[in-house]
């Protein structure tokens, strides 16, 4: 069965001369639009536009198709705009893509406030890219970019990656140690103490020691949990270290629950970036979003 979407976006196309001016006209992904004229032109059997590297000439056939259903879309398209028009008006939903971590520590606490609705979606920052480019997401969270043409990318915070403990581990030797440049006893010292890490990721532990020593961590730590925020709450009733983001632990750093125990020798740093698209009609929504975050984190 033909869907009628596919008749919308033919027409933006034809109308706009352009894959790239029909997505913008539509706020859908460029491979969306593609997506939908050739799911159309196999449905009718026949080209419908001529690609060159700068325009889509319309067929002959492409033509007739068009002045066949230009007055019938018009007339939906209008249908559609009069109908919200009689209604009372939606409250907007925006989604949202971040890891799970900086969504309690930053904007959890903030949702009852909003006059919208918020959709969260956690995941690996690839797909996230993937979902804001094919209009899934509206906004991510992200230490990455992608080569996706239709999005952009505004830094907005940098987080070091550090060795953090509770405030009850002893580290007047390891001190000593960071002065007087002891590789080995460093290595040796952060060995001893009590680890722990996420089921999820390992991965800031692994950069760290490969950054600061020049190989992987030969060891495990000694407990696994669900989650970084589970990570500082053990600590900060107790011993251990762990190695995490500094802005995960910043008010627990200034109650006095947990320390810093080293940044290294070699800083990682993470620059955090607000990935959008370039047209979205939830700019107002994604804009208070960013405001809450840039309050938390900078």
């Amino acid at each position: 069965m033909v869907n009628l979407e596919w008749f919308r976006t033919f027409k933006a196309i034809y109308e706009t001369g352009t894959l790239t001016g029909a997505a913008e006209s539509l706020y859908i992904s460029q491979p969306g639009v593609s997506l939908h004229l050739s799911s159309l032109e196999s449905h009718v059997g026949y080209k419908l536009f001529d690609r060159t590297s700068r325009k889509m000439i319309s067929t002959e056939r492409g033509k007739v198709l068009y002045n066949y259903i230009q007055e019938a879309v018009c007339k939906l398209e209008d249908a559609e705009q009069h109908f919200h028009k009689s209604t009372e008006k939606e409250t907007p939903t925006i989604s949202i893509g971040m890891c799970f971590e900086t969504f309690q520590f930053t904007l959890e606490q903030y949702l009852p406030t909003l006059n919208f609705n918020v959709i969260i979606k956690f995941g690996d920052y690839p797909q996230m890219l993937r979902d804001l480019d094919n209009g899934i997401l509206d906004l991510i969270i992200t230490p990455q970019k992608g080569d996706y043409k239709s999005l952009v990318y505004e830094p907005f915070f940098k987080e070091r990656i550090v060795v953090i403990g509770g405030s009850q581990t002893e580290t007047q030797e390891f001190d000593k140690l960071i002065e007087q440049n002891d590789l080995e006893g460093l290595q040796s010292w952060l060995k001893k103490q009590t680890w722990y890490g996420t089921t999820g990721d390992m991965e800031h532990l692994r950069r760290f020691w490969h950054q600061n020593f020049g190989k992987r961590p030969d060891f495990k730590p000694n407990y696994i949990v669900p989650n970084m925020s589970s990570i500082v709450r053990c600590l900060s009733s107790g011993k251990g270290i762990a190695v995490v983001p500094d802005f995960l632990s910043g008010k627990e750093l200034n109650a006095g629950r947990i320390k810093l125990i080293w940044e290294g020798y070699n800083v990682i740093e993470n620059t955090l970036y607000f990935g959008t698209r370039k047209r979205t009609i939830y700019a107002e929504e994604i804009r208070q979003i960013e405001e809450i975050f840039v309050k938390e984190m900078v």
